[in-house]
């Protein structure tokens, strides 16, 4: 499939997850078949006045590509401006947030409290578009709430302002991240828009996603918690849409032989002593619904070097080695519960 004319080789998408999608897990996720990664949010304003950090964040390694670097903002000359930075950063896609939920972000008028305000949001896409010659995409939510449930509405401001594609969160803002996402609602939007629709919610499996395909009619699933700790989910959705044969779950020295390598790339990206701590994090995904997994993740806290790290691993490799042999299933695949 095509947005713009940027093509992604898989209809799959990795959804932008502060504090999980930097450049290392973009480029795992994409070795592993993701079809295209986007970005943690980046501050239109944070690029205008020139913050390190922020503008650290528009860093892309050609293993991720295609890539969209996702703004968030509300001020249309602002994101015009930080548009044109991203752009010359080498993007291959700007991408809008209008989903975020977080308090500190909406007080501001930002990520989903823009929906609240639909011409303003049109305003600021129309003002990206016009800015850029890479396209521009926008995410955003059901709505604000139950009784605000604007997303076609808003889908159709984007396609007005000339966005290339749409990616719909089931849920509304006051919903977060809990309940079910409604996927009426993407097929609703769907529906009512010719450019392409990614449908985003509650997909942790390949079931998921072919069923979120069936029943929405989407051009493509935009995968963020289930691929936390599970990027091989992209790897098992690209088989499935291609006719081919369902690769088997990874087994657990693959799991842990990624999670040894994803902290050597956020090494070298970030330094050893930022990248075991934000390690802590995602180990706890790695090792989600394996045996003992609650013990060692408390271990794995209080680690600061990464030769504890990788000395813990080793540990927690034989106990879990030792557990599956026990249980007769040494050396299997491990099928996680999600």
């Amino acid at each position: 499939m095509q947005i713009g004319e940027i093509k992604l080789d898989a209809p799959l998408v990795l959804a932008p997850m502060a504090g999980i999608t930097d450049l290392p897990f973009r480029v795992i996720c994409r070795r592993l078949g993701c079809g295209m990664t986007v970005s943690e949010m980046v501050s239109a304003k944070g690029l205008l006045y020139k913050n390190v950090k922020t503008t650290e964040m528009l860093r892309i390694d050609e293993g991720e590509r295609p890539t969209a670097i996702q703004l968030f903002g509300s001020v249309p000359e602002e994101l015009a401006a930080a548009a044109k930075q991203v752009e010359a950063s080498g993007a291959d896609i700007i991408d809008f947030n209008m989903g975020c939920p977080v308090p500190k972000i909406v007080n501001n008028g930002e990520g989903s409290a823009l929906m609240k305000n639909p011409e303003l949001a049109y305003e600021v896409l129309a003002a990206m578009v016009e800015a850029v010659k890479i396209p521009v995409t926008v995410k955003f939510r059901a709505g604000w709430d139950d009784e605000h449930r604007n997303a076609v509405e808003i889908a159709l401001a984007a396609e007005r302002a000339g966005v290339a594609a749409v990616a719909v969160h089931g849920r509304t803002r006051q919903q977060f991240y809990e309940g079910k996402a409604d996927w009426s609602i993407i097929a609703d939007v769907k529906r009512a828009v010719q450019i392409p629709v990614f449908g985003n919610g509650d997909i942790f499996s390949v079931a998921d996603g072919l069923r979120m395909l069936e029943q929405t009619g989407v051009d493509g699933l935009m995968i963020g918690r289930g691929a936390d700790g599970n990027p091989w989910l992209f790897t098992q959705l690209k088989a499935a849409l291609a006719g081919k044969p369902m690769p088997a779950a990874p087994t657990l020295d693959e799991r842990l032989d990624l999670a040894a390598e994803h902290l050597q790339m956020l090494i070298d990206y970030k330094g050893e002593i930022i990248s075991v701590k934000e390690m802590r994090r995602h180990i706890s995904a790695y090792l989600k619904g394996l045996p003992h997994a609650a013990e060692f993740r408390g271990r794995f806290h209080k680690l600061d070097t990464q030769k504890q790290f990788l000395a813990l691993l080793a540990e927690y490799r034989q106990c879990a080695h030792n557990y599956y042999e026990q249980e007769k299933h040494f050396a299997s695949p491990i099928v996680e519960k999600r």
